[in-house]
């Protein structure tokens, strides 16, 4: 550790609670101090018991709560003056910053609850959610709550790693700040498509009402077609990434990490469960939710042949892709047998279900069935993940691998479905609108 991180450690053992909540407070106003070393350093003092978890987690969140007050009522009473006189030098007159507040203040706050774990934005979310007039109390919310679960993270991470502590906590630090820009990026993205929907809604309405009908149909395609492209190329670059470091045998540290705090949480009591949870990607449980799958489209679908021969080429595609990769790439597991990257498991999970789920409620599923089928997707994909690591069937990184090669055949296959969805849909328009 550096100078100013050897004196604040000294400082925390001696004061305690104190020292981590006025570092959390100070650094909460963008003072260069090491948070998340403060706070896995932390973490290790709990695992000795010379601090209690609890109190630890109050005091720091506090501190860090009290800093995001203070730098929001800085940038209330004297960030927005400043940008009405001197945001034109920089090409951020009253316009353009006008804008960026009303899209702050509909969708920013959200942000507050990830951007603490990335350095840099959370040290500034505060000054600009004063200077933009977000409603305090709609701050205070995401940003305490956003606060006491940056707190308790890594803290907990402390704890949990003990005497490993100083061997792996740069390792997770990273991890999570990746993990904290890509929900960034992906939260982003889907307020942008959310917004364009609303547009293209807006647009329908000028129609006479049975052209509106077809041509909103036609752009909830595009939509999703534009969606489920963008989520490709992300998974797609993801995926050369990772190929990338497999082949540079990079996975190694993380794996070892990953490995050893799973081992920590779930003990040989979590055997029952971890054997259920990874029996969620196996055939059993899989061909159940296929069944399922065929049953409700050949009752309720609007496309029975275009769907069914879709999730046929899914299924039968994923299967197919997922063979090719394990003959590829191949390595010896943890148990000493021989495992495929990306893990089978989670890759064929996302791949049934996620593709299940979409054309479970694609045509027929509310807003709120949509994201109750995403949930539920995200966690069995999870619970696979889990239980396989837990029971040394496969890597960390061959599971995480699994999902993003998995989305990345997911997101494909919804974007070349609503593409000849489009195709099939889009010659009625025409007829549709010279009615108008």
């Amino acid at each position: 550790m550096g100078a100013l991180s050897d004196v604040l450690s000294r400082l925390l053992e001696t004061y305690g609670y104190l020292v981590l909540s006025l570092s959390l407070f100070l650094e909460m106003l963008a003072l260069p101090l090491p948070g998340e070393l403060l706070m896995t350093y932390t973490g290790l003092i709990v695992f000795e018991g010379r601090l209690h978890w609890l109190l630890a987690v109050l005091a720091g969140g506090a501190g860090a709560s009290l800093g995001m007050t203070a730098s929001y009522w800085i940038g209330y009473r004297l960030g927005n003056p400043f940008f009405e006189r001197c945001g034109a030098r920089f090409h951020f007159g009253p316009d353009k910053f006008s804008r960026l507040s009303s899209w702050f203040a509909r969708y920013g706050c959200k942000l507050l609850l990830i951007a603490f774990f990335i350095p840099g934005v959370r040290h500034m979310t505060g000054y600009f959610s004063g200077t933009t007039r977000l409603p305090f109390r709609k701050y205070a919310a995401f940003s305490y709550a956003g606060a006491f679960l940056w707190v308790f993270v890594f803290i907990t991470l402390g704890k949990m790693l003990g005497p490993k502590w100083e061997q792996y906590h740069h390792e997770l630090t990273r991890y999570l700040v990746i993990f904290g820009i890509i929900s960034v990026a992906a939260y982003a993205a889907y307020a942008l498509i959310k917004r364009s929907r609303a547009r293209w809604y807006a647009l329908a309405k000028s129609r006479v009402e049975r052209a509106a009908r077809r041509y909103r149909s036609l752009g909830t395609v595009r939509l999703l077609i534009l969606g489920a492209g963008a989520a490709f190329l992300g998974c797609f670059s993801l995926m050369i990434g990772l190929v990338r470091n497999f082949l540079a045998h990079e996975f190694a540290v993380f794996d070892e990490v990953v490995l050893y705090l799973v081992g920590r949480l779930f003990g040989p009591e979590w055997l029952t469960p971890m054997t259920r949870f990874a029996a969620l990607g196996a055939m059993p449980a899989l061909a159940a939710a296929m069944l399922l799958t065929l049953l409700w489209i050949g009752l309720g679908s609007r496309d029975r042949l275009l769907e069914l021969a879709f999730y046929a080429v899914v299924i039968a595609g994923g299967e197919g892709l997922e063979e090719g990769l394990r003959q590829l790439f191949r390595r010896v597991g943890p148990t000493g047998e021989w495992l495929s990257f990306p893990g089978e498991p989670t890759f064929m999970a996302l791949t049934v279900y996620g593709f299940s789920a979409y054309l479970l409620v694609r045509h027929r599923g509310r807003p709120k069935h949509r994201v109750l089928a995403a949930a539920a997707v995200t966690v069995l994909c999870l619970l696979t993940g889990i239980g396989t690591v837990a029971l040394r069937l496969s890597y960390p990184s061959d599971a995480a691998a699994g999902f993003v090669f998995g989305g990345m055949w997911l997101t494909l296959s919804v974007a070349l479905l609503e593409g000849f969805r489009y195709a099939g849909a889009g010659t009625l328009r025409p007829r549709a609108e010279s009615r108008a």
